[in-house]
């Protein structure tokens, strides 16, 4: 398979022209943000998103339809209010919401808001959320990550990481927590007591962790070139993903339900299907950049698959797009 690594922004255009990625074109393509989004996630099911832009606040779409089911507002009156964090629970019943100070509980069958609350002493840096809208996890800043029990008010402190947290995520029933730092550590948590479950040291920040919902493996990256999936029953590293180059950082992550394949986004608008056992790239393509006179880029913030044997991936640059799964 045809490889392209780009160093230098500068080259990029070049580059372009004498290597083309495996997929040209989407199958389909949805603009939900004229002027580019600050945030955006796709449900696990592939029917919903939201998206945080400049121009509409938070948008939710029903994307079986192509069709604005609401609009949302999170203090979206000045840049450093912006939504920059989102995540849609597994079974697609509540939306979590964060900007830098505050995070909103969302019920997106109602589309109601059913919590508001402010957080002290730093920034929130990433957020999960538990199927049903009952447990939330808060990454901060300042190092600590914060498990959310809602119907209870029930706080825990997780005061593992030494240095600023960069990624969390949470399994859906809310009981085991991931979460990677500045500190070169991924911990995995159990919830309800704070222990550490298990500690995957990287040579470098850790810039992303998730979790598969099943509960099979976990995932953690750092700024370099490491990227790992784990057996999330036995700590064990199952593969490493080949290939990986240190300008690929990645922004999104998702398992297949099968437990075969795993798909990532990156900050360079690449998306990629990785067989799980040996870490190998199976196929890549890039997502469509913002319209602008000269190249831009693009950040793909989330994926899922589809029901015909397609991804669908919402980026940066607005649109939500459809591409064929090449295995």
């Amino acid at each position: 398979m045809l490889n392209c690594n780009w160093i230098f922004p500068l080259a990029l255009l070049a580059i372009l022209t004498a290597c083309k990625p495996v997929t040209q074109e989407p199958l389909q393509r949805w603009q939900q943000s004229v002027e580019g989004a600050y945030a955006g996630h796709i449900s696990s099911d592939a029917k919903f998103s939201v998206v945080s832009s400049i121009h509409h606040g938070l948008s939710v779409w029903d994307l079986t339809k192509n069709q604005r089911l609401y609009n949302w507002a999170q203090e979206q009156n000045t840049s450093d209010n912006l939504v920059l964090s989102i995540d849609i629970s597994d079974s697609a019943s509540h939306v979590l919401t964060a900007n830098r100070k505050n995070f909103a509980l969302w019920n997106l069958q109602s589309g109601k808001s059913e919590g508001y609350w402010q957080v002290r002493e730093s920034h929130i840096r990433d957020i999960a959320i538990s199927n049903g809208g009952d447990y939330l996890l808060i990454g901060k800043s300042n190092g600590t990550v914060v498990h959310v029990t809602v119907d209870t008010g029930r706080r825990l402190e997780f005061l593992g990481h030494k240095e600023k947290v960069n990624s969390v995520d949470m399994l859906p029933n809310g009981r085991v927590a991931i979460s990677g730092g500045n500190d070169f550590t991924a911990y995995v948590w159990d919830t309800q007591s704070g222990q550490v479950v298990y500690q995957f040291n990287h040579s470098s920040r850790v810039s992303k962790v998730a979790l598969d919902a099943k509960g099979r493996y976990a995932f953690s990256a750092d700024s370099m070139k490491g990227a790992y999936i784990w057996d999330l029953k036995t700590g064990k590293r199952i593969s490493s993903l080949q290939g990986t180059k240190r300008h690929e950082v990645f922004s999104s992550v998702r398992f297949s339900s099968d437990g075969k394949t795993l798909v990532t986004g990156a900050a360079t608008r690449k998306v990629s299907v990785w067989d799980i056992a040996s870490g190998k790239r199976l196929s890549h393509w890039f997502v469509t950049p913002k319209e602008a006179k000269r190249p831009t880029g693009a950040v793909v913030y989330s994926i899922a698959f589809g029901d015909n044997n397609d991804l669908l991936t919402i980026s940066s640059s607005g649109y939500v797009e459809s591409w064929p799964i090449t295995k």
